[in-house]
């Protein structure tokens, strides 16, 4: 071989390094010369930023990379203001590009992780409003359920990540702590009720023996499993979890007890976030995030109103017909009387929760098979229904889906609420397994976390408006489905459900816009919904702690319902079942969306359909 060939070949691979290193400087450094590279920059900044999340969308793991399976978010001030940072560049990175060189599906990329930065960037002002530690979604509350719910144990070394991170617990804590004072410091405190309830809850928590806490429980079960472990090796494990429980876990919670506890005279029993700096600017921009519309708190507010007389006379209606509306008797008292009757009730005791559950699956089984005829495209992901952890039931709300591991070791699962079997009568659990399950967040989910040919980012950014007005609008489809034809009781239960979601725009505008205090929220919402008043007060008590989140769902079910209507009226004829089944799939094949984005869509759809296309 003569001598310039090898060197020939060594110059090339040279030249191949060289280009990779340019490469690799450009994509981690600068803005990417690829718009798609930059897309998947940002998701990838996005995810190793957030340990936590990575493990939840359990895409990296197909990879082999699991380093962050050891290792709990940063939660510091500092990392908040460099997430903060991050975004502004990101944001002017993405403007940089040409958007005339662009392909239909990266314009629609670029628009959504616009609106998402833009929406980021606005809120900066607002970004230590929150309260990080509340009754529902906390990380005194969190942090537990997710270490048992989306943290795996399927060999030694996710056991030895598990211990990794109860270890950072102490860690993680201690930053939560830090930007509590520093919220303190501006005057951001939660309501007097949001203290107590955090207080309780944690003490609880803390005050059980390590072999009794569930995060030792959950280990125990899962190291139980490993058929791989030795018996030592797994007592050495357990010794190792009580260790870290009682050595950083419970004294981090003790730290959390404390600052409360010193908060605690300080607080108020003023619920609205217009007592907060620049309050109403921040429900404002809370309601613009939430809703992705630009509707004002005012009309929110008669929006609500309208919608929940125009509900009422329906159920009224119903009620009639069934010859279940005494005299003097309103609708909400009829509910609550029909509420209370055995015949709609399961027993509160074990057998009644086992029940609940068998019959839970057993609806979303015949919803998968209903749902063939309105949908081309079903999940590949499965779906399953357990109780909420009942170490978290009292404040939970009533229901609610974790996505599944987008690398398929975890299904989608809808968490019942059964703390109080008086709360779930059955005429109201078809429409709570349509929402949380079939058709409506797993085949949302599930589908855009499928979908092929997207950013990654398309896959898993959440747009309340859209997630939760189409898990409202398949209630609703139910009717197309047949579910309620010959089952009355389940549509006013349907009924009852969407009056729940009207009810909200009127609490939600009313406690931070009007300045309710939560007890009026409270009778209103038992005034008009007939639910009990136990399951009232913790929802009340969640508008409270997230803000503007309440009033996405009936606005996002309008718009979808609106989007529907212009299509039938445009199409005529033409739009038959395939139709509906192509319509459907096409609000399902973008992922979630800005309610903004969702009509051009929906619009250009109908465009192509009138055109042949």
């Amino acid at each position: 071989m003569p001598t310039s060939v090898p060197k020939a070949i060594g110059w090339f691979l040279a030249a191949l390094l060289l280009a990779g290193a340019v490469f690799l400087v450009n994509l981690v450094w600068f803005r990417p010369f690829s718009l798609d590279l930059f897309f998947e920059k940002v998701f990838i900044e996005e995810a190793l930023a957030k340990p936590e999340l990575l493990t939840e969308i359990g895409i990296a793991e197909q990879f082999g990379y699991r380093r962050h399976n050891a290792h709990l978010d940063d939660l510091s001030i500092a990392k908040t203001e460099a997430d903060a940072a991050r975004l502004r560049q990101r944001l002017a990175d993405l403007n940089a590009y040409d958007g005339r060189s662009q392909t239909p599906s990266q314009k629609l990329s670029t628009r959504v992780l616009a609106w998402f930065l833009e929406s980021r960037v606005e809120g900066e002002p607002f970004r230590f409003h929150d309260y990080p530690v509340e009754q529902l979604w906390g990380v005194q509350n969190q942090t537990p359920d997710f270490l048992i719910n989306a943290h795996a144990i399927t060999d030694r070394r996710g056991a030895e990540d598990y211990l990794s991170r109860l270890g950072e617990v102490g860690r993680k804590f201690d930053q939560v702590i830090e930007g509590l004072e520093k919220r303190q410091q501006i005057g951001v405190i939660p309501p007097r009720f949001v203290i107590e309830r955090v207080l309780a809850g944690m003490r609880d928590f803390a005050g059980k023996p390590a072999a009794e806490n569930p995060l030792y429980t959950h280990f125990a079960s899962r190291l139980a499993a490993l058929d791989e472990l030795a018996p030592a090796d797994r007592a050495a494990l357990l010794t190792r979890c009580a260790q870290a429980l009682d050595g950083g876990v419970v004294p981090a919670y003790r730290r959390l007890i404390a600052f409360f506890e010193q908060q605690l005279p300080r607080s108020t029993t003023d619920d609205g976030v217009w007592k907060l700096p620049d309050g109403d600017a921040y429900y404002r921009h809370l309601l613009r995030e939430q809703t992705s519309t630009r509707m004002t708190p005012q009309e929110v507010h008669d929006l609500g109103l309208a919608e929940v007389a125009r509900i009422e006379a329906e159920m009224k209606a119903i009620l009639l017909a069934q010859a279940e509306l005494r005299p003097q008797e309103s609708v909400a008292q009829a509910l609550a009387r029909l509420a209370r009757e055995p015949r709609f009730l399961y027993p509160d005791n074990d057998d009644g929760r086992r029940a609940a559950l068998a019959d839970y699956s057993a609806m979303l089984r015949e919803q998968l098979e209903r749902s063939k005829a309105l949908f081309g495209r079903l999940p590949a992901a499965q779906i399953e229904v357990r109780r909420v952890p009942e170490f978290k039931d009292k404040t939970a709300p009533g229901a609610y889906y974790n996505p599944p591991a987008m690398d398929g070791t975890r299904p989608g699962v809808f968490f019942a609420n059964l703390r109080d079997m008086a709360e779930t009568p059955k005429f109201g659990m078809r429409t709570l397994a349509i929402h949380e399950g079939v058709p409506g967040h797993h085949f949302q989910i599930a589908i855009a976390q499928e979908l092929q040919g997207v950013p990654t980012f398309r896959k898993v950014l959440p747009f309340t408006a859209y997630m939760e007005g189409w898990a409202l609008y398949t209630e609703w489809l139910g009717k197309d489905m047949g579910l309620y034809a010959n089952d009355p009781y389940g549509d006013l239960g349907r009924l009852q459900a969407e009056m729940f979601r009207a009810v909200r725009l009127v609490v939600d505008t009313g406690i931070h816009f009007k300045r309710w205090p939560r007890e009026r929220a409270i009778a209103y919402m038992v005034e008009k919904t007939g639910l009990a008043e136990s399951g009232v007060i913790a929802e009340i008590e969640r508008y409270i702690v997230d803000p503007g989140q309440a009033c996405a769902y009936k606005i996002g079910m309008l718009r979808i319902q609106a989007a529907r209507a212009r299509a039938e009226q445009a199409l005529g004829a033409r739009f038959d079942a395939q139709a509906l089944k192509d319509f459907h799939d096409m609000l399902l094949a973008g992922g979630a969306l800005p309610l903004e984005v969702l009509d051009e869509q929906v619009d250009a759809w109908i465009t192509q359909r009138r055109q042949g296309l």
